[in-house]
């Protein structure tokens, strides 16, 4: 993969400040919910584990965040042609959503891979998809073939109004729970992990930062060994809106500067937590929504202290879910 671009050619992204988080937070208000945080449900007598659950938001994920925050922020000579974006699902559902409120046109390029509840829930904020494989979704937004079309360009990773809108994800957490001492993270392309651990660790230094990856698709492991970016081999995975083949130039030196520790889940873990979540806490999640839970667990309490888990979204495909749920294979 040598000949692959590594990035899209910008500087390492910064993190948001404390000011450009609350003004994300007071343009974003009464769009999405201030989600409570809700211990995971346990038969011990004290909690050690908090859910923030993002699930509950409009569209179903913490997405909704980042891309209404950057979308507000838009002149109307900038939306009036439409919005665009590079996505796994998430960020392409919030898109649509917010060309739906701004009456503008919206597209996204998906993975061919895309499964058909996420297909289905882009499809009926009307956005246009542009279904591709894993490495030309990469290379059109690396590249910036988008610069081609008549849209206004969202970056769903280094795209600094997105972080400073998953970073109100951070302030709503510390102002819940000041005392906490960890918080696990699901990584894609790391814009919500620099979004709410650069507010933490801003707010509380001594919080630990746990990643959150699948064990068959760890790019950000890949990426610390490496000491920069450098692609993986990528592979079907029940956590597939949070794995990509690569994390990039640009978001590489933040990552490695919040995150303290990697956590890589296995599949059984990752449907394990998902069925305990529907089935204890009522909460319906895809892969990546309940990774971070899976880690927690997989994690002596020893080491990690107060948790706070990202149940970052619940668009599951929902024959999967019911296997998930039921424990029997499809």
């Amino acid at each position: 993969m040598g000949d692959l671009p590594t990035g899209w050619g910008g500087g390492p992204v910064e993190p948001p400040d404390l000011d450009e988080v609350a003004r994300a937070a007071a343009r974003i208000s009464g769009l999405v919910l201030r989600t409570p945080l809700m211990p995971l449900q346990s038969y011990d007598a004290t909690a050690d584990i908090y859910l923030k659950p993002e699930v509950l938001q409009p569209v179903g994920s913490f997405k909704i965040r980042g891309v209404g925050n950057w979308a507000l922020s838009l002149t109307d000579d900038q939306s009036r042609p439409g919005i665009a974006t590079t996505s796994a699902g998430n960020t392409a559902i919030a898109l649509g959503y917010m060309g739906r409120l701004l009456g503008v046109p919206a597209r996204s390029h998906v993975p061919e891979s895309l499964h058909e509840s996420k297909r289905m829930a882009i499809e009926a904020y009307g956005v246009d998809l542009v279904e591709v494989t894993m490495t030309d979704l990469m290379r059109f937004m690396f590249e910036e073939a988008w610069r081609e079309e008549p849209f206004t360009y969202l970056n769903p990773w280094g795209e600094p109004l997105m972080i400073a809108g998953h970073g109100t994800i951070g302030s709503e957490v510390h102002d819940d729970l000041p005392e906490l001492d960890s918080v696990f993270i699901p990584v894609g392309g790391g814009a919500l992990l620099s979004g709410v651990a650069s507010v933490l660790k801003t707010l509380k230094p001594s919080v630990k930062v746990f990643a959150v990856q699948a064990e068959v698709n760890s790019a950000l492991s890949a990426a610390f060994a490496a000491g920069g970016a450098t692609w993986i081999d990528w592979h079907e995975t029940i956590v597939e809106g949070a794995s990509t083949p690569i994390i990039t130039d640009e978001m590489y030196p933040i990552l490695r500067r919040l995150v303290d520790e990697i956590v890589l889940v296995s599949e059984d873990e990752v449907m394990g937590a998902m069925r305990r979540l529907a089935l204890g806490d009522k909460l319906v999640t895809e892969g990546a929504g309940a990774a971070a839970v899976a880690a927690a667990l997989a994690t002596p309490v020893e080491q990690r202290g107060l948790s706070v888990c990202i149940v970052s979204g619940g668009s599951v495909d929902r024959d999967l879910f019911v296997e998930v749920v039921s424990g029997r294979p499809g």
